[in-house]
């Protein structure tokens, strides 16, 4: 039976990789991350690496920006949906902060607020986070909505930890539909900036604490990312290629990333306990010459404005 108003397509899809407890498992893909030995292949990969994490594919529903990218999906998955973006073109890879980055994501938010709607939890995660282990032994049982962090304090119910929109698990419920949409109509207050400065903007706001929505914060020791590591090899469930700028420098770390999971899969039990791995990735350092690169352009064109107008 068809709910009123929703794509029969997408019913079917959230239908067949559903858990029992209607919950799924969602990523967004376009053509940039889809190519061959990209981002996508990486990310699949690390479900077949990670600690019983294989069977999480039968819930993994892939939403797709382009064609290229669905037949990419298709070739590699079972569960894979293509999102109308009437006109939008989303193939190529949306550098952080252009129009197209901003567009894209905000139709992210728009779509996972439909999910909600349709009566389905579920677990967003971009497609540059390697899944590692289970992820739902850690998840709060009482929580409406618990993300995780670029940078976590130590409190997780602290409104001041800096949320990465990433990753996060919600419930399908009065709370988190009305929260979704709140979130979404307020990129209309702040037209210049994504979803997860959004968030930050509306997460202290009379109207969700009104809602008594129950948002918890998830900690970078077991959720971590490249820039705050989950240190603990473990105890670590997923990692993200966050402060991490370009396509190429993503790729390239969690390459690495995977091999030094790998080699601590190797070792001997009683080894794993005693060893201290650390991972081998250095992307970050890419996300401090870009805001160098950034300063250094803003100073190039203060000097050329003064130049003309002198």
């Amino acid at each position: 039976m068809h709910q009123a108003g929703y794509d029969p397509k997408l019913q079917s899809v959230l239908r067949n990789a559903s858990m029992k407890d209607k919950t799924v498992i969602i990523t967004t893909l376009n053509d940039a991350w889809a190519e061959p030995g990209s981002i996508f292949d990486l990310f699949l990969e690390s479900f077949h690496l990670g600690n019983q994490t294989k069977m999480f594919l039968n819930h993994l529903v892939v939403i797709t920006w382009d064609q290229k990218a669905h037949a990419r999906c298709l070739a590699l998955h079972k569960h894979c949906y293509q999102v109308e973006t009437k006109g939008d073109n989303f193939t190529g890879e949306a550098f952080f902060m252009t129009a197209d980055y901003l567009h894209m994501m905000w139709r992210r938010i728009e779509f996972l607020g439909t999910v909600l709607d349709m009566g389905y939890n579920f677990v967003f995660t971009d497609t540059d986070i390697m899944w590692l282990r289970d992820p739902f032994k850690l998840f709060y049982k009482d929580a409406d909505f618990q993300i995780a962090c670029d940078f976590f304090n130590g409190n997780t119910y602290d409104l001041n930890n800096s949320p990465n929109g990433g990753f996060n698990y919600v419930k399908s419920n009065k709370r988190t539909i009305s929260f979704y949409k709140y979130w979404f109509n307020s990129r209309n207050a702040y037209p210049k900036l994504h979803d997860q400065d959004v968030l930050n903007k509306i997460k202290k706001n009379s109207f969700i604490s009104n809602m008594k929505l129950k948002i918890r914060f998830l900690s970078t020791s077991y959720f971590g990312g490249f820039c705050q590591h989950a240190k603990d090899f473990n105890k670590v469930s997923t990692m993200h290629a966050n402060c991490c700028v370009g396509l190429d420098n993503k790729v390239n770390d969690l390459k690495i990333l995977l091999e030094d999971w790998k080699k601590y899969v190797a070792l001997p039990e009683n080894e794993k306990n005693q060893s201290h791995p650390s991972w081998s990735v250095s992307c970050r350092t890419s996300f401090g010459r870009a805001k160098q690169r950034k300063q250094k352009n803003k100073g190039w064109l203060r000097r050329r404005a003064l130049a003309v107008t002198v």
